[in-house]
């Protein structure tokens, strides 16, 4: 379906939405109250907050490519009736669908959960700065959106959210106030485990397809190497130059994102002796996940 003719949709169902009869916004027909969030590791952090006060909706489904992933009319319709949308910020499909949405359905609330949080260009990688500056995905103002991978950037997202729950139903303030903190001390804790496993590793360089980690390695001092170029495949030229990196930086790890290609990840292995990991930043066990992108890091993992 063309992307003209997602907008009309979209618009149609927001507006059928907001005019049901008898309906409030955040609210099923059967009194269940909706919120929206486009990510699954949004989902883990709002559902800590909210407990069982307020059903979680996500736009992205697990495996899927939030680079290239449209919703269907239904799951557009499911955003119409919540009270709350969370966008992560930067994720450059998700301005199309909150601007129309409070244009269409003013009765539910966006929050943009990356307010406040200092943002990384969307260069790519430390790679970028040698020759390939100026990258840029569909992100919005050229910024990098995966601020999620950071337990330093999570702590201020997850107080956007809770605040934005709490002005939403005050009364259970204190509920969201001790789950939140709980929640708090578990993103401390696992910032400092990947700490230490990350103390005193061999290379404090890696590689990676899709470049994911820009945040995770700005929290623990590495050295994030994307293969995409501009969101493309790179040229011959570009994957020798970063071979040359990788060699010089005595790189043995290439991470490849679940639901990308593995063919250029797995070239580049080969040529530099590496390993490839799939991981899945998206996933919605997010504590455990960081972790375990930490231990491949320090040649701790399983695997």
């Amino acid at each position: 379906m063309k992307k003209t003719t997602y907008i009309l949709v979209i618009v149609v169902l927001l507006l059928s939405a907001g005019c049901r009869p008898g309906s409030k916004a955040g609210q099923h027909s059967s009194g269940e109250r909706v919120l929206t969030v486009t990510i699954e590791p949004q989902r883990f952090f709002l559902e800590k907050i909210v407990g069982d006060r307020f059903t979680v909706n996500t736009l992205i489904p697990p495996g899927a490519n939030h680079e290239t992933y449209e919703p269907a009319p239904s799951v557009m319709t499911d955003l119409g009736k919540s009270s709350i949308y969370f966008k992560v910020g930067a994720l450059g499909f998700e301005n199309a669908w909150s601007e129309r949405l409070g244009k269409n359905n003013p009765d539910v609330a966006v929050v943009n959960c990356s307010e406040g949080i200092e943002a990384i260009e969307d260069a790519h990688s430390d790679h970028d700065h040698h020759s390939h500056e100026g990258h840029a995905h569909s992100h919005s103002e050229g910024i990098d959106p995966h601020v999620w991978t950071s337990p330093s950037a999570v702590r201020i997202f997850t107080a956007n959210m809770y605040k934005a729950v709490v002005e939403a139903d005050p009364e259970n303030e204190a509920f969201y106030k001790a789950n939140f903190d709980s929640l708090t001390r578990r993103i401390d804790r696992t910032d400092s485990l990947i700490r230490d496993l990350l103390q005193d590793i061999p290379s404090r360089g890696f590689v990676i397809y899709h470049p994911a980690l820009g945040y995770f390695a700005r929290d623990y001092g590495l050295h994030q190497y994307s293969i995409e170029f501009e969101g493309k495949n790179p040229s011959p030229r570009q994957l020798k130059e970063l071979v040359d990196i990788a060699h010089a930086e005595n790189i043995h790890i290439v991470f490849i994102e679940k639901g990308y290609d593995t063919k250029n990840a797995e070239v580049m292995a080969k040529e530099i002796g590496a390993r490839t990991y799939t991981i899945d930043p998206l996933s919605y066990d997010w504590d455990g996940e960081l972790l375990r992108i930490a231990r491949i890091l320090a040649g701790k993992n399983n695997e």
